[in-house]
């Protein structure tokens, strides 16, 4: 029960004036460049379709909770817009999970689906391999309000509504849910991601 509550609660407080006023000006910056935001969402949804029609892909996610694991496992789709889908590749530690208000450490590499749809070469960005763990990243699991917790959106946190601590993750991530100031430019990312507790 607790995980709905937090899901909901993330899904219509995120969306904040904040995030809204930073999608506008980058999409209005898209405008001046001939694309309209309808374009750049079509072009974002075909990168994203491509990418999953090369994997297995599960619309509902399992009612017990039990997801396959592992590095050929489907991806889950996590929420009703499809912004989210999550291929478990290790399901951490199920009987230490976070709490809500839990600070939580992450580690993470990311690609640009669009770059991987047009065969454009890239390396990922990301902290995922330094080993300083002051270099990991951090979030307030659960929190609205905070700028360090909400510029990273409410796609990062969707894995703690059902996984322990020591998971990791793949997720396809929609601009919509992804960092605050980069959602007006429409770009998914596919995200590898390690969670953490604190005092790890």
């Amino acid at each position: 029960m607790r995980h709905h509550k937090i899901q909901s609660k993330m899904r219509y407080t995120v969306k904040s004036a904040f995030p809204a006023a930073l999608a506008l000006a980058a999409t209005l910056a898209g405008c001046e460049k001939g694309e309209s935001y309808s374009d750049l969402l079509r072009t974002e949804e075909k990168a994203v379709n491509w990418y999953l029609a090369g994997h297995n892909v599960e619309n509902e996610i399992p009612a017990d909770g039990r997801f396959l694991t592992g590095d050929d496992a489907p991806y889950y789709r996590m929420d009703d817009e499809g912004a989210v889908y999550m291929q478990v590749v290790s399901p951490g530690d199920s009987g230490n999970r976070p709490e809500e208000g839990d600070k939580v450490f992450f580690r993470f590499e990311r690609w640009n689906i669009k770059y991987m749809y047009e065969g454009i070469e890239q390396r990922p960005a990301g902290n995922q391999n330094n080993l300083d763990m002051y270099v990991s990243t951090s979030l307030i699991y659960g929190n609205t309000l905070y700028q360090s917790t909400t510029q990273f959106g409410q796609g990062i946190q969707v894995p703690l509504e059902y996984l322990g601590y020591y998971s990791e993750v793949n997720l396809v991530i929609k601009s919509t849910w992804g960092f605050t100031s980069e959602q007006g430019e429409c770009t998914p990312y596919l995200f590898n991601v390690k969670y953490y507790p604190a005092e790890y």
